[in-house]
């Protein structure tokens, strides 16, 4: 086994040495060839014999078929191909006799494969879809001779265009053929029925009835058809079926199905669905400002990692409890439990060759590696029960092992008070005039509340008055009247002598334009000028900006300014319709000369 060239860096902020860190390097190799993600690697004992190996849903790049690999310390144990490309994988227990083997589940495409002692035991497909009336009334057409490949191929790129369901594998390969290929498979395939097959995107565990390691568990699926599945172990019937408004693609779960559980699901449109046992569609929703990169479930509170470069903690209702965030992208995520210890902790892989390992916002540990790396996972691997996996995106494969004396402290960043909170206050004594005001208050407390309310009842009543006031004289920027509704609001520009006033009028009515309006502005002639101080309104369609503008010319070099009033008024009346205040800047050109 080769030593891996990866240091660690604990919380109080220094590099350490092999002597000092809290991982042993157990084996390093660049050259594995195991290209996967963390929903894809799987610990168990698999034959219970108390040897832990590693599953691996390898994704098999470069043109590769999908394998299914299993690893015995740093070996490839068995290998097989995959019919599609690996989704999740899991190990679950389905009953309670001995020997208590746990069964491995593998999502790939529409089907889970489920081993038992690495061999194949059940395989359990999702059921199908119904497909779209008009895609099967056209392929009705096509096996009648009555469309042709070229009409039927533009009624289905409609179709797929507006439809909300999304076409069969049939109508997907059509559409990608050539035209002279086209007549070939509508008679190769005209007589087959139209079939919708939705596929598998994520996949968990939910313990059935005990929360014991060793318990019976469900098996969750997420679909591309915005569903969650809740699979029965031992029969593989659908139990429960919950409705999600977006795709599925992180999982996480906390509780028991016969009991009382709680489901979150990450999804597509960048939002967090969360679900209780009785619920079929969900009850709380976390909208995020960046899409999810992953999401695991540390006691009560749920780590979200975005592409924002941050970790996000929320309750299980949704509210917001702290952010951290990251030197660089983050690329995976997974939870590393330390039973022992009783420690739960976040692990994150970073695109700058980190794994850093947080316990709510604490830093704990920062473990740096050759290459950046794509996949996580830890726990009991061979007879060591600490270990962890790494796979990064050259393909290689790290393992460590955790020390057993090794004691994670959290860095700079604790949660908590800080420091100085625990500081004594210098606190000053008591004066007299202090202890004069608090007999006041305790003997007077009464009268002073009166006169507090006495004051509180004028000045809503002032404010009550002069909004009163303000309707009835129109010196409001927003009418009141049902007849012209119009809003009026002013913009100056320029720093002086000469300042460019804009004023904005709109008609806030739904279909009845205005007529026959006038602007009039009044100012002090000793300080202004105004070539345009009176001047006609144009019709006013409904909903549009009509900008007006005029120029205001300073004629004081002291740097004094006044307000100019705008008034808009109705041909033949002298009360204004509304009135605004225009407060003029000083003139800077000016007050420089």
């Amino acid at each position: 086994m080769a030593a891996a060239s990866s240091s660690d860096y604990n919380g109080c902020g220094a590099e350490s040495n092999e002597a000092n860190s809290k991982w042993l390097d157990a084996h390093y190799d660049p050259m594995a060839n195991i290209h996967t993600f963390s929903a894809c690697l799987a610990l168990a004992d698999l034959h219970g014999d108390g040897e832990y190996k590693l599953v691996v849903g390898d994704l098999g790049p470069g043109g590769q078929q999908p394998r299914l690999k299993v690893l015995k310390g740093p070996l490839v144990m068995t290998e097989s191909p995959l019919p599609a490309l690996p989704a999740a994988a899991a190990t679950f227990l389905m009953e309670q006799h001995e020997p208590r083997t746990p069964a491995l589940a593998l999502a790939s495409g529409p089907c889970i494969y489920v081993y038992k002692n690495l061999r194949p035991y059940f395989k359990f497909s999702l059921p199908q879809l119904p497909p779209n009336p008009l895609e099967q009334d056209l392929w009705n057409q096509a096996k009648e001779d009555r469309i042709d490949p070229l009409t039927l191929k533009e009624m289905l790129e409609s179709i797929r265009e507006m439809a909300e369901e999304p076409l069969s594998v049939q109508s997907l390969r059509f559409l990608q053929l050539e035209l002279s290929e086209m007549e070939a498979f509508v008679n190769q395939h005209k007589s087959n029925s139209i079939k919708r097959q939705t596929v598998i995107t994520t996949m968990t565990t939910l313990k059935k009835n005990l929360a014991d390691e060793d318990a019976v568990s469900c098996l969750v699926l997420g679909t591309e058809n915005k569903e969650l599945l809740v699979l029965d172990p031992k029969a593989f019937t659908i139990l429960a079926k919950m409705s999600l408004p977006s795709v599925p693609v992180f999982l996480e779960v906390s509780g028991q199905f016969d009991v009382e559980f709680w489901l979150a699901a990450a999804c597509r449109n960048g939002n967090i669905y969360i679900l209780r046992r009785d619920s079929k569609h969900p009850k709380y929703c976390i909208e995020l400002s960046a899409q999810p990169v992953g999401l695991i479930w540390v006691h009560n509170i749920l780590v979200v990692g975005s592409t924002q470069d941050s970790l996000h903690g929320f309750t299980h209702k949704g509210k917001k409890l702290w952010t951290v965030h990251m030197p660089a992208a983050i690329l995976t995520m997974n939870l590393l439990e330390q039973h022992s210890r009783g420690l739960q902790a976040v692990m994150a892989g970073l695109a700058n060759g980190e794994v850093r390992i947080y316990r709510d916002k604490a830093l704990l540990n920062v473990i740096h590696t050759p290459d950046a790396v794509t996949s996580l996972c830890f726990g009991r691997y061979g007879r060591e029960d600490n270990t962890l996996i790494m796979t990064t995106r050259g393909g290689g494969l790290i393992i460590k092992i955790l020390k057993r004396t090794a004691v994670f402290v959290e860095g700079g960043s604790e949660v908590g008070p800080p420091p100085a909170q625990a500081m004594k206050l210098n606190v000053p004594r008591k004066t007299r005039l202090y202890v004069d005001q608090t007999l006041r208050e305790r003997e007077a407390g009464t009268a002073m509340h009166r006169a507090f309310q006495t004051d509180l009842y004028l000045l809503r009543l002032r404010a009550a008055r002069a909004y009163l006031q303000a309707l009835e004289s129109s010196l409001s920027p927003v009418s009141a009247t049902a007849r012209e509704p119009l809003k009026l609001h002013a913009v100056v520009q320029g720093l002086g002598p000469t300042f460019k006033l804009t004023l904005h009028l709109q008609n806030t009515s739904t279909a009845r334009p205005v007529l026959g309006l006038l602007v009039c502005c009044l100012y002090n002639e000793a300080l202004y000028s105004l070539p345009r101080a009176f001047f006609k309104v144009p019709l006013l369609v409904p909903g549009l900006n009509y900008p007006l503008e005029t120029f205001v010319e300073s004629l004081s070099n002291k740097g004094i300014s006044d307000i100019i009033k705008v008034l808009v008024l109705r041909e033949g009346q002298s009360a204004p319709l509304l009135s605004a205040h225009v407060n003029m800047p000083g003139s800077e050109g000016l007050a420089a000369a």
